[in-house]
């Protein structure tokens, strides 16, 4: 059995005790998944990119690489995946959770939003990507979630009534996001082949 190294990357404001991130590194911790989940800086760019790339590296070259992004933390993958070239670690599947519209702006966020749209780089960062978004999220209109999936060329969950999909919405222990990330089920809502939902 291959071995799995999952890198969990929390979003502007962290991922407390409470969060589905963080219940999500307890179970996988308690599987002997090897989990990194590495503390972000304050929210800027370059520092981002540069804690993601080191925690890639350490990955053991025979794991299979599973990337679980939550709000700027999945909008930060879309910077590395633009950048990403033959040398750089490629992961088995990606789940951007949540990101923000590209129209979101707030003056402590420096260079993460809007991100970089590009499909083709998209595909050479990972085998798998998909999106899953909350409807009603108040800081991604579902307008913008579509048109962030059929921009990036990924399938998308969209989650009825999760809003944020956060400990705030009621997004703690997440079950759907185990088995994804195990490999259980191709998409969060109903295990069936993936496509958009409403």
């Amino acid at each position: 059995m291959r071995v799995l190294h999952v890198v969990l990357l929390h979003g502007w404001r962290g991922a407390g005790a409470g969060h589905w991130l963080s219940w999500l590194a307890g179970q996988l911790r308690g599987l002997g998944v090897v989990v990194d989940a590495p503390v972000l800086p304050a929210p800027e760019l370059s520092g981002w990119l540069a804690v993601l790339r080191a925690s890639l590296a350490a990955a053991a070259p025979s794991a299979d690489l599973v990337v679980l992004g939550h709000g700027l933390g999945a909008t930060l993958w879309l910077h590395h995946a633009a950048g990403v070239d033959g040398r750089d670690r490629r992961a088995h599947r990606v789940l951007l959770v949540a990101p923000p519209g590209p129209g979101w702006r707030h003056p402590e966020v420096r260079g993460l939003n809007p991100p970089p749209v590009e499909p083709r780089a998209l595909r050479r960062a990972a085998s798998i990507t998909r999106l899953v978004a909350g409807q009603g999220d108040p800081y991604c209109a579902r307008v913008d979630a579509y048109g962030l999936a059929t921009g990036l060329g990924v399938e998308l969950d969209l989650v009825p009534g999760g809003e944020h999909l956060d400990e705030d919405t009621g997004f703690g222990p997440w079950p759907e996001v185990l088995a994804w990330t195990l490999g259980r089920v191709p998409g969060l809502l109903d295990g069936s082949p993936a496509r958009a939902r409403t």
